[in-house]
C-alpha cells in the first residue's frame, strides 16, 4: 500500500493551521472522520460533503477579509487534503494563496468550457470515445495567466505559510539530527510529496505550499490555461494533426503558440521541433547528473547478539519446554470474523496436537507399504488465513517430525494469479503431501471423482486433514527427537519475484533459531508478553513474530485475520486495548484502515503497546501512515516513540528495526530527499524550495549480530558512497540460506561478496542480498528508499514504482479511481523500460472525468519524477488480480498487460513523449552523377539488374493462331475448324455445370451480340459489359469485337449493397465514355431500381441494352481493323491506393499477351485448366476471355463468389477434373484455408484428391503473400497437393502479366523432388526502409522472406531502375521494376484523379546505360537476384522479387517502409485481431485493427499495437483505431483498399469500437 499522505482527513485535520488541529475537539474530529468515510463510500456526494465538512470547520478558522468564510476553508482544506478537487465550481483550481481573488477558479472553468465548447461545434475525426486536446499540455507547458504578476508581499506570505505548517513530528523529535539532515523540512506536512512550480518571465520560482494537492491544482491550472490555448491556435487545422517524422522544418500553423518551456512534459508531441524522433538510438547519459561525493562507506555492525542462560537449544526444545511446563499458558487466540475470540490454543494443547500430527505423518500415511514420508520431506501446508491455530499446530508438528514445512496460499480456483508458480516451485521442491483443515478442503473445487482437483502446473498431491479426528495418540514409548539447531532445512517460505516467478527460500533450523533471538533481544520480547499480529502468519514478519519468536518466549499472540480486518478495521485497535497488547505487528495499510474507521473509537486506549511494529516500514509512503495515526491516537494514549518501523526480505529476513524507547537508542530521523538526485542513485536533502521530494523515515538499527553494508545494485557489488544509494546486504547467521533447487540464483543472492573499488572483498563472510534499496544515514540509522523489485530503470535514471503510485493517489484519488487499487510496473519496449499505470476506477466515474484525471497523473508523475509514461490504463473495479492478501498481483497485472488480457476501459498511451531513443531520422544523400557509375554491364562494380523471359522469336511452335492479327478471327477459325470442341464450363455453387459454350456456340452467340449492336452503334464506340461471371460476358467481349467496338467489362453491383458499388460502376462507365451498357434482364433492373437512385442519378445512365433475350440473327459482315496497333479493349480497375485507372490494350498487345501466356503455361487444346478469378480486369480477364480462345484449351469457369456458400467448390473442381494447372487468387486461398482448414478429413472422404495439381497459380499485383501460400500448401497436403505447386504470378496496369509459372529449375527440375523451395530469401527490413537489399540467414532478427514473383514470360525484358535519377541499379538494389515487351498496354485511357503524373509510365527511358529502349513503370518497388539455379536451357536464373507498391509506401522520418510489413507485425501481435491496415495521415501512422472477439478486449489492443509498431519499425503510432470484423475494405483480388479506408476514417464512417490517439 503506497501513499503519499494518508486520505484528506487526516491531512486536513492536521494542516489548515498546527494550531487548528491541535484545537479542534474530539467530537469534531470524529464528524470530521465519518463524513470522509461516507465520502469515500459513496453515501454522500462531494457536494453534500463540502457542505458540511465546511459547517464543521466554520466556528474554529479565523476569517481573512473580504472572503467568504466558506471559502477560505476550502482554500485552505484543498491545499492539504487530496480529496477530490473537482467537487464544485468554486474550488475547481485553486492556487495556494488565497488574496489573489483574480485565482478563483471561475474563470478557469470559463476556459476549460469554452475549449470544450469549441470542441463540440468542430466536426473532428472522433468516433466513439473521444477526447479533448487537454492531454497535450504539460504541467509547466505555460504559466497560468493569474499568478504571472507574483508580488513580493505573496512570496512573504507564502514563506510564512510554510513556516508556520511544522511537521507532525516535530513535536517529539530531537533537536540533533546530523548536519546533512540539516533541513528536516519544515513545509513537508505528512504528506510527504511536493507541489508544481510554474516557470516566471522573470526567471523566479514561485513555490506553492508544499502539498500535493497543490500539485493537482497548479496543473490543473496549467492544463486549463493549455487548452483555452490550443483551443485558439490549433482548432481551425485539428483535421491535420502534427508532424511528428522530425524531418519537417516548417512550423505551419504552430506559429502563433508561445514558447513552451516543455519539462519533458505532455506537449513534447505537439513540439515540431523538439521531436522526440530526432535522439540518436543510444541514450547518452546527462554530463550534468550528480555523482555520489561521499567517502566510501565502512559496513555497519549490529551490537552483538547477546548470551541468554537456559536460551533453548532449538524451537520444537522451547515448544516442549512451554509444552510440559505452563502447559495452561495461552499460546495463540484466534478471532471469527465478528472479532470474537474463537479459540485459545495454549502451549500444552500446542505440544500435544503437534505430537500426535508428527507421529501420523510418520507412521501412519503409506503407499505400497512404504512410509509415506521420511525426515527431510517438504509439505505443504495449505491453511486459510482465518485459521492461525491449525496452521501452528501444523508447522510444528512437521517441525516435530523432521519434515519441511512449504506454507503456501488457499487456491480459491484453478486460476488463482500465480497459483502456477507456486505448482512449480511444489513441483521442485518434490512436494507429494498437503496439510489443510477439513472446512478448507470441503471449499477446494473439486474433479469428478470428488478428489480436490489438480490445479494447472500442479504436481499431484495427496490433501491429508489434520482435524482431531485423522490424527493418531502416539504411544507411550514414542518421543519426538528434539535435537539442537542444526544447519538441516527447518521450513521454505515462498516469494514472487518481478517477473512473477516463485522461489522457495530455505531456512535452516540454526538460521531460525538465530532469527529469534535476533528479534527477542532487538524487541525487548519478555516471557509470557502479549502480542497482536495483523499480518499473514504464514510468511515473512507475521510468521517471525506470530508463529516462531513468540513461542521461543512463551508470548501470547492474538491472531486478527484479514478478513476481519476488512469488516471492521479497528479490529485489531481494539484487541490491543482489550488484551492490553504490549506490542502489535501491522502494516500501515492497517494503520491507514482503521483512520478511515474512526467512528467507533471513543473508549479505546493504545497505552499499553510499548511497540507498534510497522512490517511495511521500508515503504517510504509508510511515513505519512505513521504520522497520521499518531495524529489522531496521541489522544488514546499512543506515545510517538513506539511507532517501530523495521525492514525486512524473505531472503535475509528482518534487516534493521527501530528499537523501543526503553532501549536508550538514538532518536528517529527523517530525511528530505530530492526524486531527481535519488533517480541518479544519490541522496541530496532537499531544501524545500524544489518540488519533487521524498521524506523517508529510518528503519531503525541493524539487527543484534549483523554486518550490513550497502552495494552497487547493478554488476559488480562494489561498496557505495556514503551519499549513494545502493543494494544493502546483510552477513548474519539469521538469513535464509538458498532458493530451493536454483544453485545459480543462489550464488547471486545468498552469496554475495561486496568488494572495495579496488576489488578487495570486504569481509570473509558471504553477504546476503535483501532487495532493499537505501543507505545509511547518521547516527548509523538504516534509510530505505524503495525495492528491487519495484525498481524502473527509464533512460539510466532509476524510479522506484511505490513513489509513482504516490505520485498518482495525490492526484485526487477518491474520485475516479480505488486508493491501493493502483499497479505501477515497467515493461521493456525498444531497448527501454517504458512505465505502465494501471488503476481501477469506479463505477460512477464518468468517462470525462477519468480522462481529465488520467492526463492530470501523466502531467503530476512528469513534473514530479522528471519521467514520462508511457501508457495508462484504468479497467474495472475488481478486474485486477489479487494477491492473497489483498493487494495487487503486480506480476500477474504485468503478464496480462504484455499479453493483452487486461481489458481496460480508459487507455492513454504517451509515447511520444517518453520514448526518446528512436534511431535518427534518415537524411537523403545527393546520387552519385552516372559517369562514375556505369562501365559495360556493371553498375558501380555491380552486374546491372536487369532480367528477360524466353525469345519469342526463336520459339517455335506449331502455333496456328499465329497466323491470326486478331483474337476474334482466332475465334471464328475455331469455330470452323473444330466446332464442337468444348471451351468453357462455368460451375455454380453445388458444383455442377450451369452453362458452357463449344467454338461455335461461342461464335454464334457472339454473331447475336454483333448485330444488336451494328445497327445502333458506330465502330470504335465504347460500351460497358455489365454482367456476373460468366459465358455472357464472354460472348458480348467477342460481339463486341465483330461489331467493331471497344469492349469495357465492368463488376455488376451488389444488389444488397448498392450504395458503395453502385457509384463505381457509374464512374467505370462515364469514365471510359462507354455509349452503351450490355448487360442481363436482372441487371438491367437493378440499375434503374428506386434503391439505385438513392445512390447515382439514374437518368444519366446511357442506352441499357438487355442481351437475354436478343433474336437469333447473324450480322452482315464482320468488322476488320485496319492496323494491329489499333484498340482492342479498355481494362479498368481500382487500385489499392483508391485510383480509378483505364489502360488502353491494343489487338497486337492483345494476341502477343495470351501467345506468351500460352508458351509459358504449356496451353493445348487438350488441356483443362481451372479459373477461380474475377474476369474483369487484368490477368483474370485475360485468362478468363481470350487465352482460351487463343490456344484452345478448355478452362472450367469457379466464379469466387459461389466460394461464399461453397468453400471446397473450387477444390473439387481441380480434383473432379483431375486439372493440372488452376488459377485463383488471394481472397480464394485465403477462404480454402479459413473455410476448410479444419475440414481436409471430410473433403478426403468425399474423394478430393489434389496430387494432379502441377501448378496453383495465385494471380496478384502485389509482394507475395508467403505466410498465405505456405499454410495454404500445408493444409491441403493431406489432400495430396505438392508443396511446390503454388507459386505466384505478377502483374500491374502497365503489363498484366510479367512474371507466370514456377521456375522448374536445375536438377530439382529433372527429378521433380520437392527440395527446399529454391525461390525465398531472405532480406534485413531496417535495410528495406534504406532502399538497400541485405540478404540474411532465416531467423535473424528484422528478417523478411520475400518470395520471387514467378518466372518472366517469353519476349518480357525487366530492368530495376532508380526511382528518382531515372538509370539503372545494379544486382540485389531496390528500386522501380520497369518492363519492356510486345504485350505492354499502350497506355491510360484515363487516369481518374492524377493524370499529369502518369504521362511517363508507358514510355520512358533510362537516363544512361541503355538509353533507346523504350519502357513502361509498373509502380512498383523490387530488385532482381542472379540465383545458382539454372534453367531448362542451362542459363543461370534471374529471379525477380517484388517488395510492393510504390503509391502504397509510407515515407515516415524519411525511410521508406511498405505497410504489410507494419500490418503483418501488427496482426501477430494479438489473437484477436483479424485484420490491420496502416496509413498515414498528415504524417501520423494509422493502424486500424479488425477485433474478432469481445469489445472489451478492444482496449487491450491499443498498447500491444503500440508496442510491435515501436519494436519491430522503430515508429511511433498515432492513432489506433479498433473496428469490427470487415470494415477494411478489400478488393476482388484480397488487396486491402488502405485509402477507401482512410477517406472513411476521416469522414468518421468507420463506426469504430475506439479510437486511442497516442499523445
Amino acid at each position: 500500500m503506497a501513499e503519499r499522505s494518508s486520505t484528506g482527513l487526516l491531512t486536513m485535520m492536521l494542516e489548515p493551521t498546527p494550531a487548528l488541529a491541535m484545537t479542534l475537539p474530539a467530537e469534531v474530529r470524529e464528524k470530521l472522520a465519518e463524513l470522509e468515510l461516507e465520502l469515500s463510500e459513496g453515501d454522500i456526494t462531494q457536494k453534500g460533503y463540502e457542505k458540511k465538512r465546511g459547517k464543521l470547520l466554520a466556528p474554529y478558522i479565523p476569517q481573512i477579509q473580504g472572503v467568504d468564510p466558506s471559502l477560505q476553508i476550502d482554500n485552505r482544506i484543498q491545499a492539504s487534503s487530496q480529496v477530490a478537487l473537482q467537487g464544485s465550481k468554486s474550488n475547481k483550481s485553486r492556487a495556494a494563496n488565497t488574496r489573489d481573488e483574480r485565482f478563483r477558479s471561475d474563470l478557469h472553468t470559463e476556459a476549460v468550457q469554452a475549449a470544450l465548447a469549441k470542441y463540440k461545434e468542430r466536426k473532428m475525426p472522433m468516433p466513439s470515445k473521444r477526447r479533448s486536446v487537454l492531454v497535450q499540455s504539460s504541467v509547466e507547458a505555460c504559466t497560468p495567466p493569474d499568478t504571472s504578476s507574483a508580488s513580493e508581499d505573496e512570496g512573504s506570505l507564502r514563506r510564512q505559510g510554510r513556516l508556520t505548517t511544522s511537521t507532525p513530528y516535530q513535536g517529539h523529535s530531537h533537536p540533533a539530527v546530523e548536519h546533512w539532515f540539516n533541513r528536516v523540512i519544515q513545509g513537508s506536512s505528512t504528506s510527504s510529496s511536493a507541489s508544481s512550480t510554474s516557470s516566471h518571465p522573470g526567471g523566479r520560482s514561485v513555490t506553492t505550499t508544499n502539498t500535493t494537492a497543490h500539485a493537482a491544482l497548479n496543473v490543473n491550472a496549467a492544463a486549463t490555461a493549455l487548452a483555452d490555448l490550443m483551443a485558439h491556435t490549433q482548432l481551425d487545422n485539428h483535421s491535420a494533426p502534427p508532424d511528428v517524422t522530425g524531418l519537417s522544418e516548417r512550423s505551419s500553423h504552430h506559429a502563433e503558440r508561445p514558447h513552451v518551456a516543455s519539462v519533458r512534459g505532455v506537449s513534447r508531441g505537439f513540439n515540431h521541433h523538439t521531436s522526440v524522433m530526432e535522439t540518436a538510438d543510444v541514450q547518452q547519459p546527462d554530463p550534468n547528473q550528480p555523482k555520489p561525493e561521499g567517502q566510501q562507506m565502512c559496513p555497519l555492525e549490529g551490537e552483538p547478539l547477546g548470551v541468554v542462560t537456559n536460551w533453548p537449544p532449538s524451537l520444537p526444545a522451547a515448544l516442549q519446554r512451554w509444552g510440559t511446563t505452563q502447559p495452561k499458558s495461552p499460546c495463540l487466540t484466534a478471532l471469527d470474523n465478528a472479532g470474537k475470540p474463537v479459540y485459545t490454543l495454549t502451549y500444552g494443547k500446542l505440544w500435544t496436537r503437534s505430537q500426535k500430527l508428527a507421529y501420523t505423518l510418520l507412521n501412519k500415511l503409506s503407499s505400497r507399504n512404504e512410509p509415506l514420508l521420511v525426515p527431510g520431506d517438504r509439505v505443504a501446508l495449505v491453511f486459510p488465513n482465518n485459521d492461525p491455530v491449525m496452521f501452528m499446530v501444523a508447522f510444528y508438528g512437521c517441525l516435530l517430525a523432521e519434515l519441511v514445512p512449504v506454507p503456501i496460499e488457499v487456491p480459491l480456483t484453478r486460476k488463482d494469479a500465480g497459483s502456477q508458480q507456486i505448482g512449480f516451485l511444489l513441483g521442485s521442491c518434490g512436494v507429494t503431501l498437503a496439510l489443510t483443515t477439513d472446512a478448507c478442503q470441503k471449499g477446494l473445487p473439486k474433479a469428478q471423482t470428488g478428489e480436490v482437483a489438480t490445479f494447472k502446473g500442479w504436481p499431484r498431491l495427496l490433501w491429508f486433514v489434520t482435524d482431531g479426528k485423522h490424527v493418531v495418540k502416539p504411544p507411550k514409548d514414542w518421543h519426538p527427537p528434539i535435537r539442537e539447531a542444526s544447519n538441516d532445512i527447518a521450513y521454505i517460505e515462498y516469494k514472487t519475484s518481478k517477473e512473477g516467478s516463485t522461489m522457495g527460500i530455505t531456512v535452516s533450523h540454526s538460521a531460525m533459531l538465530a532469527h529469534c533471538h535476533a528479534l527477542t533481544q532487538a524487541c525487548g520480547y519478555t516471557e509470557g508478553e502479549t502480542i497482536t499480529n495483523v499480518l499473514d502468519f504464514k510468511r515473512e514478519a507475521g510468521l517471525w513474530h506470530g508463529v516462531l519468536t513468540s513461542v521461543m518466549n512463551r508470548m501470547h499472540v492474538i491472531s486478527i485475520p484479514y478478513s476481519l480486518m476488512k469488516v471492521n478495521p479497528l479490529s485489531w485497535i481494539m484487541k490491543v486495548h482489550t488484551y492490553k497488547a504490549r506490542v502489535a505487528v501491522v502494516k500501515s495499510r492497517d494503520m491507514h484502515w482503521s483512520l478511515l474507521a474512526q467512528r467507533d473509537q471513543r473508549d479505546i486506549s493504545l497505552s499499553s503497546l510499548r511497540m507498534l511494529i510497522v512490517a511495511d516500514g521500508a515503504n517510504p509512503w509508510s511515513i505519512s501512515s505513521c504520522d497520521a495515526f499518531l495524529n489522531v491516537f496521541q489522544s488514546r494514549g499512543l506515545r510517538p516513540e513506539v511507532i517501530c518501523p523495521c525492514a525486512s526480505s524473505s531472503e535475509a529476513m528482518t534487516v534493521a528495526i527501530r528499537r523501543p524507547p526503553e532501549m536508550g537508542v538514538p532518536p528517529p530521523g527523517k530525511a528530505v530527499l530530492s526524486m531527481g538526485g535519488l533517480s541518479h542513485g544519490v541522496i541530496r536533502v532537499d531544501t524545500e524550495e524544489k518540488l519533487s521530494v521524498l521524506t523517508v523515515q529510518d528503519v531503525g538499527q541493524v539487527m543484534p549480530g549483523a554486518l550490513v553494508c550497502v552495494v552497487r545494485a547493478e554488476g559488480i557489488p562494489y561498496l557505495c558512497q556514503t551519499d549513494e544509494v545502493g543494494e544493502i546486504c546483510v552477513s548474519s547467521g539469521s538469513t535464509g540460506v538458498a532458493y530451493y533447487g536454483l544453485p545459480g540464483m543462489t550464488k547471486n543472492i545468498f552469496e554475495t561478496v561486496p568488494v572495495t573499488p579496488s576489488g578487495i572483498p570486504i569481509s570473509g563472510r558471504p553477504f546476503t542480498r535483501t532487495s532493499l534499496l537505501g543507505f545509511v544515514g547518521p547516527d548509523s540509522l538504516v534509510f530505505v528508499v524503495g525495492k528491487m523489485d519495484g525498481l524502473m530503470v527509464v533512460s539510466g535514471r532509476r524510479h522506484n514504482a511505490d513513489d509513482v503510485v504516490a505520485t498518482a493517489l495525490a492526484v485526487e484519488p477518491m474520485k475516479f479511481v480505488y486508493r491501493g487499487r493502483i499497479a505501477v510496473f515497467s515493461v521493456s519496449v525498444l531497448h527501454d523500460e517504458r512505465i505502465v499505470v494501471v488503476a481501477e476506477q469506479r463505477p460512477d466515474a464518468s468517462e470525462e472525468d477519468s480522462f481529465q484525471w488520467m492526463s492530470r497523473v501523466l502531467q503530476a508523475i512528469d513534473s514530479i519524477h522528471q519521467v514520462g509514461v508511457y501508457c495508462l490504463a484504468l479497467v474495472p473495479a475488481n478486474t485486477l488480480p489479487k494477491a492473497p492478501l489483498g493487494g495487487i498481483h503486480i506480476s500477474e497485472t504485468k503478464q496480462r498487460f504484455l499479453e493483452g488480457a487486461l481489458h481496460p476501459c480508459n487507455v492513454l498511451m504517451c509515447p511520444h513523449t517518453c520514448v526518446t531513443n528512436l534511431p535518427k531520422p534518415r537524411q537523403k544523400q545527393p546520387e552519385v552523377g552516372p559517369a562514375s557509375m556505369i562501365v559495360g554491364n556493371l553498375v558501380a562494380g555491380k552486374r546491372i539488374a536487369q532480367a528477360c523471359g524466353r525469345d519469342l522469336g526463336q520459339l517455335e511452335d506449331n502455333d496456328q493462331a499465329r497466323k491470326f492479327l486478331y483474337i476474334q478471327d482466332v475465334l471464328q477459325w475455331r469455330a470452323q475448324a473444330t466446332p464442337d470442341h468444348p471451351l468453357f464450363l462455368v460451375l455454380n455453387a453445388k458444383g455442377t455445370v450451369s452453362s458452357s459454350a463449344s467454338c461455335l456456340q461461342l461464335h454464334k452467340r457472339a454473331e447475336r451480340v454483333a448485330a444488336a449492336l451494328m445497327g445502333r452503334l458506330n465502330t470504335g464506340d465504347h460500351v460497358a459489359l455489365v454482367y456476373p461471371p460468366g459465358i455472357d460476358l464472354i460472348a458480348t467481349f467477342y460481339g463486341c469485337l465483330y461489331a467493331g467496338c471497344v469492349p469495357v467489362t465492368v463488376r455488376p453491383p451488389h444488389p444488397q449493397n448498392l450504395a458503395t458499388t453502385l457509384p463505381t460502376v457509374k464512374m467505370i462507365v462515364e469514365v471510359s465514355k462507354s455509349v452503351c451498357i450490355l448487360t442481363t434482364q436482372a441487371i438491367t433492373k437493378l440499375l434503374k431500381s428506386k434503391e439505385a437512385a438513392a445512390a447515382v442519378d439514374i437518368k444519366s445512365w446511357p442506352t441499357v441494352l438487355d442481351t437475354d433475350d436478343l433474336p437469333r440473327k447473324k450480322s452482315p459482315q464482320m468488322y476488320k481493323p485496319p492496323t494491329p496497333e489499333m484498340l482492342a479493349y479498355l481494362d479498368f480497375s481500382v487500385s489499392t491506393t483508391g485510383i480509378l485507372a483505364g489502360v488502353k490494350m491494343s489487338h497486337a498487345a492483345t494476341s502477343a499477351l495470351c501467345r506468351s501466356i500460352k508458351l509459358q503455361c504449356e496451353l493445348y487444346p487438350s488441356r483443362q485448366i481451372a479459373i477461380c478469378l474475377d474476369p474483369y480486369c487484368g490477368l483474370g480477364f485475360a485468362l478468363w476471355c481470350l487465352c482460351s480462345v487463343y490456344s484452345g484449351h478448355q478452362s472450367i469457369l469457379v466464379p469466387p463468389l459461389e466460394l461464399e456458400s461453397n468453400a471446397s467448390l473450387w477444390l473439387a473442381a481441380v480434383s473432379q477434373y483431375k486439372v493440372r494447372v488452376t488459377f485463383c487468387s488471394y481472397s480464394v486461398m485465403e477462404m480454402c484455408t479459413k473455410g476448410l482448414g479444419s475440414q481436409t478429413e471430410a473433403l478426403r472422404l468425399r474423394n478430393v484428391n489434389l496430387s494432379c495439381v502441377r501448378t496453383c497459380m495465385v494471380v496478384a499485383e502485389e509482394r507475395p503473400r508467403i505466410a498465405l501460400t505456405q499454410s495454404f500448401s500445408k493444409i491441403f497436403k493431406d489432400l495430396g497437393l505438392s508443396p511446390r505447386a503454388v507459386s505466384t504470378t505478377f502483374g500491374c496496369r502497365v503489363n498484366v502479366a510479367i512474371c507466370l509459372q514456377p521456375n522448374r529449375l536445375g536438377k530439382l527440375a529433372e527429378q521433380g523432388t520437392a527440395g527446399p523451395d529454391p525461390t525465398t530469401v531472405f532480406v534485413d527490413m531496417r535495410a528495406l526502409r534504406h532502399d538497400r537489399v541485405r540478404l540474411v540467414e532465416r531467423g535473424s532478427p528484422h528478417s523478411l522472406p520475400l518470395m520471387e514473383s514467378g518466372k518472366i514470360l517469353p519476349g518480357v525484358k525487366v530492368i530495376i531502375a532508380n526511382t528518382e535519377t531515372k538509370g539503372p541499379l545494379g544486382d540485389s538494389h531496390l528500386g522501380e521494376i520497369w518492363v519492356s515487351s510486345p504485350h505492354n498496354a499502350t497506355g491510360y485511357y484515363t487516369v481518374y484523379g492524377e493524370e499529369a503524373l502518369h504521362a511517363d509510365h508507358f514510355n520512358t527511358k533510362l537516363s544512361f546505360g541503355d538509353t533507346q529502349t523504350v519502357w513502361a513503370r509498373t509502380g512498383y518497388l523490387g530488385f532482381l537476384r542472379r540465383t545458382e539455379l539454372t534453367d531448362a536451357s542451362g542459363e543461370r536464373h534471374d529471379a525477380l522479387y517484388v517488395v510492393g507498391s510504390l503509391d502504397e509506401t509510407l515515407e515516415l522520418r524519411g525511410m521508406r517502409y511498405h505497410p504489410i510489413d507494419i500490418e503483418t507485425s501488427v496482426i501477430r501481435s494479438h489473437k484477436s485481431i483479424a485484420e490491420c491496415a496502416v496509413f498515414t495521415w498528415t504524417n501520423l501512422l494509422v493502424v486500424v485493427v479488425e477485433l474478432e472477439g469481445s469489445e472489451q478486449e478492444a482496449l487491450d489492443l491499443v498498447a500491444l499495437v503500440t508496442n510491435v509498431v515501436l519494436e519491430e519499425h522503430y515508429l511511433i503510432v498515432g492513432v489506433v483505431v479498433v473496428v469490427d470484423p470487415g470494415v477494411i475494405p478489400i478488393n476482388s483480388r484480397g488487396e486491402k483498399q488502405r485509402m477507401h479506408l482512410r477517406d472513411g476514417f476521416l469522414a468518421d464512417q468507420l463506426d469504430p469500437i475506439y479510437v486511442a490517439y497516442n499523445m
